[in-house]
């Protein structure tokens, strides 16, 4: 048995002992979370993330295969009317019976837009990146290529949009198409898209549509009356995955289930692709394990 002032002094030399054993071991354990971060497995065949605000790659997979985006391609789309010199959002574009027969002879993703309605170049990228509308797609290209007849205007607005990815230095991607239906040369890399991506979401306009979930939008019809367009978006993770700020989906025979994806928590945006996931699900959950690992890393 200790007593006295002996006694309190062994008691305070084992209390210094253990509270040093408590600070090494809390110390150690602190550490170890960093070292249990594994790269995850997904099931499409590409996909690449980066940090956003630093442009560092933290997640590779075949990502500078070129592979068919689906209408991913419309990033790229919606980058170039947002991209054109005194652009008015506001100006009003009149809908074409070419855009309806264009996506119904394709069975194309489409924003339902009815022939002779008047709809604003904003309205129309809301029809583009929410619907994934083809017909909307085909009313921006013929608005902002330029010639004297629709197939020259077409053919130079998608001339715009390979000069855009000439000039992000991009050597893996070439558009042959305003929406991603392509013609058998239309391709990019998860690391080029990312990157297209990346570039868009510098526009405040393109941020706002990309993290809509849904819209209702009045247009003008040909009678001079008006009606309502209701438009929610394919991006599943908006809603479902904390910090989701878009980007968008794409899918297609041969482009299979493609997803271009951005997210920020704590002021950290992680941004990243898929490409040819097998199926809607897996696609979600292959963007989800990818952002959960760019958050970690």
């Amino acid at each position: 048995m200790i007593t006295g002032i002996k006694g309190a002094r062994v008691r305070r030399a084992v209390a210094a002992v253990v509270t040093t054993g408590a600070v090494l071991t809390t110390g150690a354990l602190t550490a170890a979370p960093a070292q249990a971060v594994t790269k995850p497995t997904i099931t499409a065949k590409g996909g690449f993330v980066m940090n956003n605000g630093t442009g560092r790659t933290l997640f590779t997979k075949a990502a500078d295969t070129r592979l068919s985006t689906g209408s991913t391609t419309k990033i790229m789309t919606a980058k170039v009317v947002l991209s054109q010199s005194n652009l008015n959002l506001d100006a009003k574009v009149t809908i074409q019976k070419a855009y309806s027969d264009y996506v119904v002879a394709n069975n194309a993703s489409q924003a339902h837009l009815i022939v002779g309605d008047k709809v604003t170049v904003r309205q129309l990228l809301y029809g583009l990146m929410l619907p994934s509308g083809c017909d909307a797609a085909y009313a921006l290209a013929d608005k902002f290529g330029s010639g004297t007849t629709r197939a020259a205007r077409v053919k130079s607005f998608i001339g715009k949009m390979n000069k855009a990815a000439t000039s992000l230095g991009l050597t893996n991607t070439h558009f042959d198409s305003f929406d991603g239906i392509g013609n058998g040369s239309n391709y990019s890399t998860p690391r080029d898209l990312t990157k297209i991506a990346s570039s868009a979401m510098k526009n405040s306009t393109f941020r706002t549509v990309v993290k809509t979930k849904s819209t209702t939008q009045k247009a003008t019809t040909k009678s001079g009356g008006y009606r309502y367009y209701n438009w929610t978006n394919t991006n599943p993770l908006l809603g479902t995955y904390s910090g989701a700020i878009g980007v968008k989906t794409g899918s297609g025979p041969e482009a299979k289930y493609c997803l271009v994806f951005a997210a920020t928590r704590n002021g950290k945006t992680v941004i990243g692709t898929v490409l040819a996931s097998t199926s809607i699900d897996n696609r979600l959950a292959d963007a989800k394990k990818l952002l959960n690992y760019g958050f970690a890393v």
